[in-house]
């Protein structure tokens, strides 16, 4: 970030102001796990000078030396004139109380499913320990086969995806969390390299972005994978796929639930003769529809 005045920044206050000025000076956009210019600076600032995400005040006057200047200025000139998003300056994203390593081989992790797993989905799933078999189809880093794994204990979970590098990803988060001998990562193009299997519940978060809306994508979205991201025209493409082949992997009572952004109403239009049913989610009440496996076979 050219022209930046270290020497006058002096204090972790000093850096905090200035960076959040810049911010909103470059006008940003966020969205990858932070709300607004503050929050943003805050995480990265701490991040990057190693200290406790949650304890700002203790360290607001502390003076920083010349080499941890340098490491911050490096960090929000990435962030703020190379527009990389934060997760990926800092290879961490969270989903609640759960960390996953993230680095430009994935899509950042921000699912409305997650909040969902178990209690908003269990009216219609049942209870937890009613869940023996998994699939988390277009994985990613495999957030939410990890999700998935610790919110139905007695599940073997299937995670797919179609990219090998995002794999590499999801296999190290697997690692992290203990969990290779429950999660099972499957290269595939959606349902085509499948094994013949059942399973009592399948999530998905598949690419959804309307060809529109790629067009008009913030620069931080374009460091994204464009395959995580484009749905087609309408965003629905990998959604008919998993319409149509879902019920061929589901047990009977099984449940599909699909993340499709804002495309209720493309959605709707596409599937009129299906029962979809929205989960509400905080801050988006149309973004995740359910439907059970009775209801996708007679909706054909």
């Amino acid at each position: 970030m050219s022209g930046i005045p270290t020497a006058e920044l002096e204090t972790l206050r000093d850096w905090l102001r200035y960076a959040v000025t810049r911010c909103n000076e470059a006008k940003l956009a966020f969205g990858h796990g932070s709300g607004d210019a503050w929050d943003e600076a805050v995480y990265l600032l701490l991040h990057g000078l190693h200290l406790p995400l949650d304890r700002l005040e203790p360290f607001l006057d502390a003076r920083l030396t010349q080499g941890e200047r340098q490491a911050l200025a490096h960090l929000l000139a990435r962030r703020i004139d190379d527009r990389v998003p934060a997760a990926y300056l800092t290879h961490e994203a969270w989903l609640g109380d759960f960390r996953f390593y993230v680095d430009e081989r994935v899509i950042i992790p921000r699912s409305f499913i997650a909040e969902l797993l178990p209690g908003g989905i269990e009216p219609w799933v049942g209870p937890s320990d009613r869940v023996r078999s998994a699939l988390d189809m277009c994985t990613g880093s495999g957030c939410l086969a990890i999700l998935l794994a610790h919110a139905y204990p007695e599940a073997d979970v299937d995670a797919v995806d179609i990219s090998t590098e995002a794999l590499t990803v999801a296999q190290r988060n697997v690692s992290d969390y203990g969990l290779a001998d429950r999660v099972n990562l499957i290269r595939s193009d959606l349902f085509a390299n499948l094994p013949e299997k059942n399973y009592d519940l399948i999530i998905s978060n598949p690419p959804y972005v309307t060809g529109t809306a790629m067009e008009a994508l913030p620069a931080e979205y374009r460091h994204e994978p464009r395959m995580a991201l484009a749905g087609g025209d309408d965003g629905l493409d990998a959604v008919r796929v998993l319409i149509k082949e879902a019920p061929r992997y589901m047990n009977h009572g099984g449940t599909l639930v699909v993340e499709i952004g804002h495309n209720r109403a493309a959605a709707e239009t596409a599937f009129p003769r299906l029962p979809m049913v929205w989960l509400p989610a905080a801050g988006a009440d149309d973004a995740v529809f359910l439907v059970k496996r009775e209801d996708l076979v007679a909706g054909r």
